[in-house]
């Protein structure tokens, strides 16, 4: 997994923060077309060819920022006519990435390579044990890469690990096959298969995977005086370090009305994924997953059909939070703040949801604002969550919260799938297969499994700012702070 803290995300958040400034003086328009100049100056060496190709990077990169897809643009606008229309859509446009060829660096195809630590050792264990022959030894190992099949045997059994893997970093982390090269040897995204894990855009070392942002949208309606409220996911305290009430404060000051976490409703879901697994149980279904993540979701109506009948009927806690925040007010502008890709794509399908912007981008507009969330008074919760609703964040919280709520806990084998990698796909896929009756279920067999499509959940998103031991251990601290410890305490 790709290092949070690289230049690629720096350069994101700093091309945020100077859009959310300019948009907060009121000078977008006009001073947008500034910035790839005043990020690349002529007096700073070039990370490219030449200084021009370093800004025409950035201007591309400015526009994902205003929540325009770079592919097909017209070239010859300016970036203010782009602010332009951004400040005049009325909401997101499809898709929620954006992909750009120019900072692709067209990788070649993912393939083993011998390095020069090879020894032509005698018991040649990598030609051994290569299926389709393609390995030959004359003083050091030659890898034929017209037989090669990529099985990777070469690497496990060389003892000198003078073999190497020479990945696709974008293609190696899809876990569903939805990125492959065009004719011109860039990356394409197939729609039709991707899950909007954000796997590809957060391993992209070249930052090419591009997520359009809706911050400017957001900025604009609270400029604009409407009723804007945030609905933030308690993964998001994980990545600041504050306690209840702080965070609260911060979004005020940010300009929004009104501020909604996103454990509230998590503590819907898991009452009603709790009453919905003791009547499938009832009935005789052999399991049920959870559906929070809609990144999973999706990867079941995509790829594992044979688990659509297991997957939860609950709604996520996005979902009812928004509720929640439309019934106080029916004419509030709702904005959920996550670290997820995929709740772009919930949040497109969701009327109640009306943006969705994540944690890179609500730190750029503390920034913008100058607001020091550490440092912020603490407002009073109106309701405050259970311990269980906020620990959704991390992986197996969901599961824990749900067991929690059970009558009958005897009746429970739960079980998670901790990341949808390549390998956590293989695991659905066998869940699935046990659903429909191609491999036969043991006594054993989970009934419960909760999916998290981000390894450690939420908290280790494809969009946060803090690594995840660190954003665990914030987590922990928060819940610990101010959580009502039982769901009596919460009812009271």
């Amino acid at each position: 997994m790709l290092n949070i803290n690289n230049n690629t995300s720096n350069i994101k958040r700093e091309i945020l923060v100077r859009i959310a400034k300019l948009q907060l003086q009121g000078k977008l328009e006009e001073g947008v077309h500034f910035i790839p100049r005043e990020m690349a100056p002529r007096d700073k060496p070039p990370l490219r060819c030449c200084i021009f190709h370093d800004r025409e990077i950035l201007r591309m990169r400015v526009l994902a920022r205003m929540g325009i897809s770079v592919e097909n643009i017209d070239e010859e606008a300016t970036l203010g006519s782009f602010a332009k229309q951004a400040l005049e859509r009325e909401k997101p446009t499809w898709p929620m990435l954006t992909v750009l060829d120019e900072a692709c660096n067209g990788c070649v195809k993912a393939h083993y390579m011998v390095t020069n630590a090879c020894q032509g050792c005698y018991a040649r264990p990598c030609m051994v044990n290569c299926p389709r022959k393609a390995i030959t030894v004359d003083r050091r190992a030659t890898i034929d890469e017209k037989l090669c099949i990529n099985c990777g045997k070469c690497m496990e059994n060389c003892p000198y690990h003078s073999i190497i893997k020479i990945p696709v970093p974008c293609e190696e982390a899809c876990p569903v096959g939805a990125i492959s090269k065009d004719e011109k040897g860039h990356e394409k995204i197939d729609y039709h298969k991707c899950i909007f894990c954000g796997n590809c855009m957060r391993e992209c070392p070249f930052g090419a995977m591009m997520d359009k942002s809706q911050l400017v949208d957001v900025i604009k309606h609270i400029m604009n005086c409407k009723k804007v409220v945030a609905l933030y996911a308690p993964s998001i305290a994980s990545q600041f370090k504050v306690t209840p009430g702080q965070l609260e404060s911060s979004l005020i000051a940010a300009g929004f009305n009104r501020v909604w976490e996103v454990a509230i409703g998590a503590d819907i879901c898991a009452d009603n994924e709790a009453r919905e697994f003791e009547e499938r149980m009832a009935r005789g279904d052999k399991m049920m997953t959870t559906s929070c993540c809609s990144a999973y979701v999706r990867a079941v109506h995509k790829h594992v059909p044979a688990l659509i009948p297991c997957v939860s009927e609950t709604r996520s806690p996005m979902h009812y939070t928004a509720e929640i925040a439309k019934k106080a007010d029916p004419d509030c502008i709702t904005v959920f703040i996550g670290p997820c890709l995929a709740k772009k794509r919930e949040g497109f399908d969701d009327d109640l949801v009306d943006y969705v912007i994540t944690v890179e981008e609500i730190s750029a507009l503390f920034e913008a604002r100058e607001i020091n969330v550490a440092e912020m008074d603490k407002r009073h919760e109106t309701i405050i969550p259970t311990a269980s609703g906020r620990n959704f964040a991390r992986s197996g919280g969901v599961m824990e919260a749900v067991a929690l709520r059970l009558k009958d806990k005897s009746i429970l084998r739960p079980a998670k799938i901790n990341g949808l990698s390549k390998a956590g796909m293989k695991v659905l896929n066998a869940y699935g297969l046990i659903n429909s009756g191609k491999i036969p279920a043991k006594p054993d067999t989970p009934n419960l499994i909760e999916v998290m499509s981000c390894e450690g959940g939420c908290i280790a998103g494809p969009s946060v700012i803090t690594n995840v031991k660190q954003a665990e251990l914030q987590l922990e601290k928060y819940v610990q702070d101010g959580s009502a410890n039982t769901i009596d305490e919460q009812e009271k």
